[in-house]
């Protein structure tokens, strides 16, 4: 029956591309005669009779077209259901759910919180009743919130990326997905979900694993997308799994939790017991899964075995293990074998099997370590091989870590410092070389005079959970400081910390200087017999390495020191007598030289230019603080008066004795007489002026000025007035 605009005023019509296609031609041609009329039909034309009434319709007028609904349109739609004003965080979170279509805002406003809405949900239930099987699929899928592209949505389906293009329109139109997008609307995913049964779950899970895995995703994208839809079945554990391999290195902690996903998901803990206690090792947390691996990754795992014994400061144990290993264990093994005196066994292990390039180059470095000159540059360039091409194994030590050490012996602080700062840069041999390398860098700043950072540290890792190696060496660092500050509390707490793990006797060659400090402080407080077992097997180390001058001047320095801490003349001499004299670096020469002198002191003996020129050698060794020590030590024992002023006065400017009273402030990082220099410059004062009021010469302000610009990192008078306003505050002393 034709329709006029006699017949009617207006004519709507309700769900338009549902209707036959004769009726939308009699529809077209009653609007093109002139009769009123409003349609609402789904965004999509698919017929040409639906454009055809379309075409009729807009003829007529504007064709409005139904948007979603803003935030204001949302809260008004809330209060008209409630019948009261919606909170802001009710409108957000319905704004949120219903991507703004208003039929489905309404169902979540009169719904409890909470809850899917009932009307919703059966509203859903009869929509996917009448769409294809592969349309109805599809919005299940979708339904999990995942983010896949068209072809892995196509193989999960088991249908081609047309069909689903086709699919997702219809889901479009049928008010399910967003609708500028490809992403469901989340209060319609939580709906098709809540009626999905655990069974049809289970097999979407299936589903999407199986086309994830066929389609070679990157697998750490593709176990994040079942992480998100909480998939726990055999296909995604083995997805967790190859994401935690390709992690393990590069980002343990990652690494560790998608292992984790794995077992949850019900992979076999076997298969994951070396990749876990890899990342375990990395990031010095290692579990004993040794014994729960298979029989084939036992290479693998005794790799990692060596490694963690090399963290825990147990070299021989670690030497060891790496050796039977197998490739490129011996390799590996060959740092550990030169730092416990094994020189022979080293350079047989250099040759046993295989190893990539970073590895084998940090072995041969290590089997020139006994002249840490030479061996400076080939540590060097080992750390810049590993950085080239990381390496996918647990390292005993970084090449770093090592040269690090063998720099402070050739001398060469600044190089010692750019490499453990590289290493913290780069990351290098994981979370748990991190934390060495921040102590390392610390402890090589602190034994330069430089205190900022070994009290950050101190502070940093008090209560961490750190390997036996790096609690040794955060103990050597305590006591350090408490050397040079005169606490004796603080370094009887250092030595309590450390005592322990001395006791073990696991010592080697790169703890010597490091080692100092310990033995020294408890030959402070008067426990000698505790340190004698120590002293014994550092001996035998550097004699098995044939008593290399370099190591064996450090060892001797170490003796003196003792000897001075208990005043013990004979001590000094008999240290000094064994100490070598010749093919000596310079640090070794400055040591020798004070070492002789402190023989002299101790025996009464002080001969003040020789003692000056001694302690001056030191500072220009790196050792400020022993050589403020040295002259100050003699001033005291000294009866020349004249003397004595002098030696006090060089020890004043070699002094970087902490503040006790303020070691966490900003200017703890300047001794007592610094902070007095810092707040006459700040007020503007000459050096010849802050020297007369001081009672100090010119030569020595500028000589406390120039340690100031260093301690604070100031390259120019700018920089360092900022830095000490910020470290003493805007309040200089006139």
């Amino acid at each position: 029956m034709a329709l006029t605009a006699a017949d009617t005023q207006l004519v709507v019509v309700d769900d338009a591309h549902r209707l036959p296609a004769k009726v939308l031609l009699d529809l077209a041609a009653a609007a093109r005669h002139g009769c009123p009329m409003i349609i609402a039909r789904r965004p999509t034309i698919d017929r040409p009779e639906l454009a055809e009434l379309d075409d009729a319709v807009a003829a007529r007028g504007e064709v409005e077209f139904l948007r979603p609904l803003d935030r204001a349109g949302i809260a008004t739609l809330i209060g008209t259901v409630t019948g009261r004003p919606a909170p802001a965080a009710t409108v957000t979170a319905v704004l949120d759910a219903s991507a703004g279509l208003p039929a489905i805002a309404a169902a979540l406003a009169a719904a409890p919180a909470g809850e899917p809405p009932p009307a919703l949900a059966a509203r859903l239930q009869r929509r996917l009743a009448m769409l294809s099987g592969e349309v109805a699929e599809l919005a299940r899928l979708l339904a999990l919130r995942l983010d896949l592209s068209d072809d892995l949505l196509a193989a999960a389906v088991g249908t081609s990326t047309a069909t689903v293009a086709e699919a997702m329109r219809t889901l479009r139109d049928e008010g399910m997905v967003v609708p500028d997008g490809d992403r469901m609307i989340p209060a319609v995913a939580e709906a098709i979900l809540a009626d999905v049964p655990p069974a049809q779950r289970r097999q979407l899970h299936d589903a999407v694993a199986r086309a994830l895995i066929a389609a070679d995703v990157d697998p750490v994208s593709a176990a994040t997308q079942l992480r998100a839809a909480r998939i726990r079945n055999p296909r995604a554990a083995d997805v967790y799994t190859k994401a935690g391999d390709r992690l393990r290195f590069s980002d343990p902690g990652a690494a560790a939790t998608w292992y984790e996903e794995a077992i949850e998901a019900g992979a076999d803990p076997r298969i994951l017991a070396v990749g876990r206690a890899e990342t375990a090792a990395l990031l010095g947390t290692p579990i004993g899964f040794y014994e729960s691996a298979r029989p084939e990754h036992a290479a693998r795992l005794a790799l990692v075995e060596g490694a963690v014994a090399a963290h825990d400061g147990r070299l021989s144990r670690a030497a060891e293990t790496l050796v039977r290993a197998g490739p490129p264990g011996p390799v590996l093994a060959v740092p550990a074998l030169v730092a416990t005196g094994r020189l022979a066994d080293a350079r047989s292990a250099t040759t046993a099997g295989t190893a990539p390039p970073g590895i084998r180059r940090l072995a041969e470095a290590t089997l020139t370590v006994c002249d840490p000159g030479a061996a400076l540059p080939l540590l060097i360039e080992a750390a810049e091989a590993v950085e080239r091409s990381p390496l996918e194994i647990v390292l005993p030590d970084t090449p770093h870590a090592l040269g690090a050490v063998t720099a402070v012996v050739a001398g060469d602080v600044a190089t010692a410092e750019y490499l453990v700062s590289r290493a913290i840069t780069t990351g290098t041999g994981g979370p748990v070389a991190v934390d060495r390398h921040r102590l390392l860098l610390a402890w090589v700043r602190m034994r330069a005079g430089r205190y900022e950072t070994a009290l950050t540290e101190v502070h940093r890792f008090a209560r961490a959970e750190l390997p036996g190696r790096e609690r040794l060496l955060l103990a050597a660092l305590s006591a350090g400081i408490a050397r040079r500050s005169g606490d004796i509390v603080s370094l009887r707490r250092s030595w309590s910390g450390a005592e322990h793990l001395l006791a073990r006797r696991a010592v080697d060659l790169f703890q010597l200087e490091i080692v100092e400090e310990l033995v020294v402080a408890a030959a402070r407080l008067g426990r000698r017999q505790r340190i004698a077992p120590i002293l014994e097997s550092l001996t035998q180390i550097v004699d098995g390495l044939g008593r290399p001058p370099a190591w064996a001047v450090t060892l001797g320095w170490i003796r003196v020191q003792i000897a001075v801490a208990g005043d013990d003349a004979a001590g000094a001499a008999a240290a000094v007598a064994e100490m070598p004299t010749a093919d000596c670096g310079l640090r070794q020469q400055a040591q020798a030289a004070a070492a002789r002198r402190w023989s002299e002191i101790l025996s009464g003996v002080v001969r003040p230019d020789a003692v000056a020129e001694a302690a001056a050698t030191l500072a220009e060794a790196d050792l400020p603080w022993e050589a403020s020590r040295l002259a100050g030590q003699a001033a005291i024992r000294t009866d020349d008066t004249a003397a004595a002023r002098r030696l006090l006065e060089q020890a004043r400017e070699f002094s970087g004795a902490l503040s006790a009273a303020d070691t966490t402030a900003r200017r703890g990082v300047l001794s007592d007489r610094e902070v007095e220099v810092a707040r006459l410059v700040l007020a503007g004062r000459t050096h010849r002026e802050i020297g007369a009021q001081l009672y100090l010469s010119p030569k020595t302000v500028e000589h406390h000025v120039a340690r100031i610009r260093t301690k604070l990192n100031a390259t120019s008078r700018a920089e360092l007035l900022a830095a000490l306003r910020a470290a003493l505050g805007d309040s200089p002393e006139q």
